[in-house]
């Protein structure tokens, strides 16, 4: 449109890209690549920069704010958000229809049946079409505003034109609610990088999703990739469609995102049918389900049935009963994961769990295992936790065993057939899964039934040291180059944030590792031409641009060697501070504890990571090794001023002239240090505009509050001018 206006350019833009997001996002049916929809996007950026005036709250640039939360505030829901009473058998399930048939007159009564989502709930609030407000349920009378994190996710619109509500019949003001969930990629890929970065991985995707939507930073919440599926379309907290079932496809004609899996029923029959079907398909899904709920379709019935105290008496939830076995430990063996974890196992009797022949659970750590006194040759419940990881939940006492109803023989065979047919679908990324496909030794012949578990002292994989740091309850082992850790440590190391090797992505590592071309991150530095051309679908090109990729990151510096190493707890930004204050690798590895903690936000914990790490001789050959490649082994050391030594910042607010990081380097260089959360230690708050609950903070404790003009002139000399 070269004659266009700016306002219609960017107007249209804005229509191209949200039919896009939709498409993707909502109808899982994209039309155009990634590369292209990103080039939309920063063509809209580029318009909406040079034109200021014309960004609106609805534009799709504007999903992510631009600062922190300072804290949620609460606000009162439209109508109670009430959670469902539950059900665990058909027979309740009839049970409960039957009342409801009583309650409504004995009339037939249709039901819609929809997947029930392991996620959160969450009410949106649209005014004049536009997203004005996200609330989580809270106490189900009171909600959090998440509104800041809420718009992150691509899923829900940020505003629905009157074109798109007429024939969906909405009006311009209403109200969604929905469930908020973490898919299964977003949670494995999200624990990974957790799990690289040294945090403790989420339990469930759950509990994640729960975590994130209440996490201060916009920016944080949009990395994580959460998805919304929308269930109750209402006005003025009242229900705007005469049924459930048409609510659903005005949601979806809206375009926000309904799941597909649902039915009307036409009676209780149909109900248990949906469910006996969902019990053995819902497992390919993506995301977690762990039921079906059942609610009575027209809307003028729900009114009649009401509510009790807690819960609507017109809808249900039928959970799937937990999918556990009784089997015997045959031997406990150990996993060694990507980071160096030690993880144990238990070495079933086979026995059929959900479709699944289960040979092996994890024991997670030795505690639990002292905790629950496992033993070889113990008879133990086995439980798919999430219904995919296999684990271990308690001894079962003989008798037990014996009294629990058998597997008839036909059954077993189904499930046995059933689990040989099973294709693996979902691409194995995490550390348990990876434990579910080992192929396990045999156990030697010493061990016998009744023995306990002991923790191997030496890695089973390189016979390196295993250490078990205080205050943690796992082992790990510390070897760079243990070859159960290599495939993870040359990905780590090869990535864009470390050294940023272009062509060294899973599938290249996976061949090298499988021909043992390479066997330490220094061995990459080693491949040849020759040697590439032996892989599968590497032609003479894209070798040698892998090979030119591997030699610049020759030039990158010393904190993107030091963060490659993959040190426990070490970080990127963590990786920058031990650079600049040691200048070199030489100095680091000489490095004692006490020396360590000196350097800004290097803690007890990271010090003794860093100092077992060079304590390891395999690890120091792998330093010598990269440094005899020409890798970066020195850098500028940073001598930082000490005038602020022993002070701690707090900023708040939107400063004048920098940004937070800014304002935070010049703090943290001139020898302080910069917290996120007030307490009666903290020395200045520095305010901006908008400062929030923490100025507040800091008034209530006496706490002085600076400016960030006060702010550089601390930093600059330690010192206030006073008149």
């Amino acid at each position: 449109m070269p004659s266009a206006s700016p306002q219609a350019k960017i107007e249209a833009l804005r229509q191209t890209i949200r039919h896009h997001e939709q498409q993707y996002y909502v109808l899982d049916a994209p039309e155009i690549s990634d590369a292209d929809y990103d080039l939309l996007m920063q063509q809209l950026k580029t318009l909406e920069a040079a034109h200021p005036q014309l960004i609106t709250h609805d534009s799709p640039t504007q999903r992510v704010g631009g600062k922190p939360r300072e804290g949620f505030v609460k606000a009162q829901h439209s109508r109670p958000m009430l959670s469902l009473d539950n059900v665990y058998s058909e027979a309740e399930l009839r049970e409960w229809e039957r009342r409801v048939r009583e309650l409504s007159g004995g009339r037939a009564l249709r039901y819609v049946c929809e997947l029930k989502l392991d996620g959160l709930s969450m009410a949106l609030w649209y005014k004049a079409g536009e997203l004005r407000r996200g609330l989580t349920r809270g106490d189900g009378a009171t909600g959090e505003d998440v509104t800041s994190n809420v718009r992150t996710i691509r899923s829900v619109p940020l505003s629905v034109s009157a074109a798109a509500r007429k024939p969906a019949g909405l009006p311009a003001d209403f109200e969604v609610r929905g469930e908020v969930i973490m898919p299964a990629a977003s949670f494995s890929r999200m624990n990974h990088e957790r799990e690289q970065q040294g945090q403790a991985k989420f339990a469930n995707p759950r509990n994640a999703a729960a975590g994130t939507i209440r996490t201060l930073e916009p920016n944080v919440v949009a990395q994580r990739r959460l998805d919304f599926f929308a269930y109750w379309l209402g006005a003025e907290g009242q229900t705007m469609m005469d049924s459930q079932s048409r609510a659903l496809d005005a949601l979806a004609a809206a375009g926000f995102k309904v799941n597909p899996h649902r039915e009307l029923a036409a009676d209780i029959d149909a109900v248990a049918a949906f469910i006996r079907k969902w019990e053995a398909e819902r497992h390919g899904l993506g995301y977690e389900t762990d039921g079906i709920v059942i609610k009575v379709d027209e809307t003028a019935v729900q009114e009649q049935l009401g509510f009790t105290g807690k819960a609507p008496r017109w809808a249900i939830a039928y959970k799937y009963a937990a999918r556990s076995g009784i089997t015997r430990v045959l031997d406990i063996v150990v996993q060694v994961g990507r980071t160096g974890k030690l993880t144990p196992l238990a070495v079933l009797d086979p026995v059929p769990i959900g479709g699944t022949m289960v040979k092996r659970a994890t024991l997670h750590n030795l505690d639990f295992i002292e905790q629950l006194d496992v033993r070889i040759g113990d008879r133990v419940m086995v439980e798919r936790g999430g219904d995919v990881i296999p684990k271990v939940i308690r001894v079962v006492a003989e008798s037990e065993a014996a009294a629990a109803p058998a597997a008839n023989a036909p059954a077993a065979q189904a499930e046995k057939e059933t689990a040989r047919k099973k294709k693996k679908k979902a691409k194995k990324d995490g550390e348990i899964q990876e434990v579910m496909e080992l192929e396990l030794p045999e156990a030697p012949p010493s061990r016998r039934p009744g023995q306990g578990f002991v923790m191997p002292t030496q890695c089973p994989e390189c016979n390196s040291e295993v250490v078990r740091a205080e205050g943690e309850v796992d082992y790990r082992c510390i070897n760079a180059a243990c070859p159960a850790k290599l495939r993870e440590s040359i990905l780590h190391f090869a990535s864009r944030p470390v050294m940023n090797i272009e062509g060294l992505g899973e599938s290249m590592v996976n061949q090298l590792a499988a021909r043992q071309l390479v066997s330490t991150v220094a061995d990459i530095y080693d491949l040849t031409l020759d040697q590439l051309l032996t892989l599968e679908r590497v032609g003479e090109k894209s070798a040698q641009n892998l090979l030119d990729e591997i030699e610049a990151s020759k030039k990158l510096p010393l904190e993107r060697v030091i963060f490659g190493l993959g040190m426990r707890f070490v970080g990127e930004r963590t990786a920058e501070f031990l650079a600049a204050h040691f200048g070199s690798m030489e100095a680091l590895a000489a490095a004692g504890e006490e020396e360590l903690q000196a350097v800004n936000e290097v803690g007890p914990r990271i010090a003794r990571s860093i100092v077992e790490f060079f304590s390891e001789e395999h690890n120091r050959e792998l330093i010598a090794r990269l440094g005899e490649a020409g890798l970066t082994f020195t850098g500028i050391k940073k001598e930082r001023a000490t005038h602020l030594v022993g002070k701690t910042f707090v900023i708040t607010g939107t400063l004048t002239g920098l940004s937070r990081d800014q304002a935070r380097k010049l703090i943290e260089d001139a020898g302080g240090r910069v917290t996120g959360s007030v307490s009666k230690s903290t020395d200045y708050v520095v305010a901006g505009d908008e400062a929030g609950s923490k100025l507040d903070k800091a008034r209530q404790l006496g706490v002085p509050v600076i400016d960030d003009q006060q702010m550089r002139k601390l930093a600059a000399s330690g010192a206030l001018e006073h008149s």
